[in-house]
């Protein structure tokens, strides 16, 4: 068996354009949509990912204004950029870039972002909308997992869902939204992590198995059962190099199956945006 894989790009361009024809609207109201962003530091990878945002918001007719603040910042400093965006009735969204210098409070300044601004949808006021069920922004990667699955005729409903990583930005939110009653959700879904010494127990019975585990080449074929789908979702970096969670050669075990590169990346880029779209459209309807 050789999988079918499942790229991101198709997507992303379904979901940005569904975004620009939103964006188009506003604008036709006098309304340009404000997407935020805010960069402490000289991370060369956190500034590539700045870049691609800006182009992105130039792409759909987005006002980007944007804060690069020096990696000796104090969190005073944060905050107060933090503060300016918050009350800027031109800006929708507020994306503050992560990581961070090791001697300033991210989740500080995350909770002091407004909640309705949040376009990762990791506040813990949106944390705990997608707890209970309530509209508001999502946290854009496990987002952007869904609309993979939904956008290749995955069927989630009723099936068993095995999430392999439990972290604040990926494994928890995404276990709350595939078990929502949804058509595109409404799953089994169990998170399992590498805290457990039999995990792969857990793995090897799973029709859709999302590696979210962030160690290089820990889902190999032996862990995954034959035929199921495979979503790499947790990734890290040796340099420019990204290393995947998920081992090339479970590509002769599933059925279909997110490339190394280009799989949930671009949705996750794409749901930002879908978040920065519906967060004009509430702040002026």
């Amino acid at each position: 068996m050789t999988a079918r894989l499942l790229p991101g790009g198709p997507v992303a361009a379904s979901v940005l354009a569904d975004v620009a024809r939103r964006a188009d609207a506003l604008r036709a109201r006098g309304v340009r949509p404000g997407l935020a962003t805010v960069l402490v530091g000289d991370d060369e990878a956190s500034a590539g990912y700045i870049r691609i945002k800006q182009k992105q918001a130039a792409d759909l007719g987005f006002d980007s204004p944007h804060r690069h603040l020096p990696a000796d910042a104090t969190q005073a400093d944060l905050l107060e950029v933090v503060s300016e965006f918050n009350t800027d009735e031109t800006v929708h969204g507020v994306l503050v870039q992560y990581p961070i210098p090791g001697h300033l409070d991210y989740d500080a300044a995350l909770q002091a972002l407004e909640p309705d601004k949040d376009v990762d949808g990791m506040h813990p006021t949106n944390m705990g909308r997608l707890a209970v069920g309530l509209p508001g922004p999502l946290p854009c990667t496990p987002a952007g997992i869904e609309a993979l699955l939904a956008h290749y005729e995955i069927p989630v409903s009723g099936r068993e869902v095995v999430i392999l990583g439990r972290g604040a930005t990926l494994g928890r939110p995404l276990a709350m939204l595939l078990a929502q009653k949804r058509p595109t959700a409404n799953a089994a879904v169990t998170v399992v992590h590498t805290g457990v010494p039999d995990w792969e127990r857990y793995t090897r019975r799973a029709e859709i198995l999302v590696a979210a585990a962030g160690v290089p080449g820990i889902v190999r074929p032996e862990h995954v059962r034959p035929g199921a789908v495979v979503i790499g979702a947790g990734v890290r970096y040796a340099g420019r190099r990204l290393l995947p969670d998920v081992d090339e050669a479970c590509e002769q075990v599933a059925s279909a199956i997110t490339p190394r590169v280009g799989g949930v990346g671009p949705t996750t880029v794409a749901m930002l945006f879908r978040n920065a779209v519906a967060a004009a459209e509430r702040a002026t309807a």
